[in-house]
């Protein structure tokens, strides 16, 4: 069983995200990516988890069968809002039987109606001591270079629970952001606070303006009006959109890498072209690495 945190010892990990699809149509556009993406070499790719565990049986089949038949390293995110401690450990289990070793620990967001819901577990820092008694899982904890949504804009505050988070988990894995200041911000200020488990910035190419401006917008990342600028004056070029967004993740990829980064993790959105041109302009892949 490949573990992440074997990898980022060994050196850089490049990882690709994927989401669950909801159709087959599109069950079928993802095992097409994954082929696409899977000459690349990936260290390991990860599979999200819907709000309150909407997606929690397509999660956990798209995570067994990466696992088990593609020969990629698979890590499964897992949420702990709205179960309970029993259907965790239910799914851990699961995890543990079918070779799983991987799992990323999110507090996640409550169901769209949230009535009722379970709240034996509140945090992520409860779900990787969760995990840990179940097995002996490798388990990655979620970080917010420009804060945490719900962290009030307490900076402190924020770094200071985000550096517990860490030193509890074995690696980190960042929300996506446009410039690379805001990592190295992070990372300098969990190095002052004595926190140096590895955290592998993630990156999302911009392909769809109204669209990257949503997912900004709810994950606490800003959309720089330098980048906002330049897209909005090709708005109605979708071919231009994308190759100005393939052209600044590569650059913020570029200057990552020059500076050391433990890796870098691709938020796809099931498709795989932004990514192999990327890949290409920076000359990964598994024969580039060596």
């Amino acid at each position: 069983m490949t573990k992440i945190s074997d990898q980022l010892a060994a050196g850089q990990t490049f990882s690709f995200e994927f989401f669950p699809p909801k159709t087959d149509q599109s069950a079928r556009e993802l095992e097409k990516t994954i082929g696409e993406l899977q000459p690349l070499g990936p260290s390991f790719v990860s599979v999200t988890y819907g709000a309150g565990g909407s997606t929690r049986d397509r999660t956990r089949d798209i995570v067994v069968h990466i696992q088990r038949d593609t020969g990629i390293c698979a890590m499964a995110h897992l949420t702990c809002i709205a179960h309970t401690r029993e259907n965790l450990v239910s799914l851990l289990e699961e995890y543990r039987a079918a070779d799983v070793s991987n799992i990323l620990a999110l507090a996640g967001d409550p169901p769209a109606d949230p009535g009722d819901y379970p709240h034996e577990l509140e945090h992520a820092i409860d779900l990787v001591d969760l995990a840990r008694s179940v097995g002996d899982f490798c388990v990655g904890v979620a970080a917010h270079p420009e804060l945490h949504p719900r962290s009030g804009g307490n900076r402190e505050l924020d770094r200071r629970y985000l550096a517990r988070k860490l030193t509890q988990a074995d690696f980190g894995i960042t929300q996506f952001f446009f410039e690379a200041h805001h990592y190295f911000d992070m990372v300098d200020e969990l190095h002052a606070l004595g926190c140096y488990t590895p955290v592998v910035p993630g990156i999302m190419p911009v392909t769809n303006a109204a669209q990257i401006q949503r997912f900004a917008s709810m994950a606490g990342a800003e959309f720089p009006a330098w980048l906002a600028d330049r897209i909005h004056q090709v708005a109605d070029e979708p071919d231009e959109v994308r190759k100005i967004g393939i052209e600044v993740a590569t650059e913020l990829c570029s200057e990552l890498l020059e500076a050391g980064v433990p890796g870098l993790h691709f938020y796809t959105l099931n498709r795989s072209p932004a990514t192999r041109q990327i890949y290409n302009n920076l000359g990964l892949g598994p024969a580039c690495r060596g």
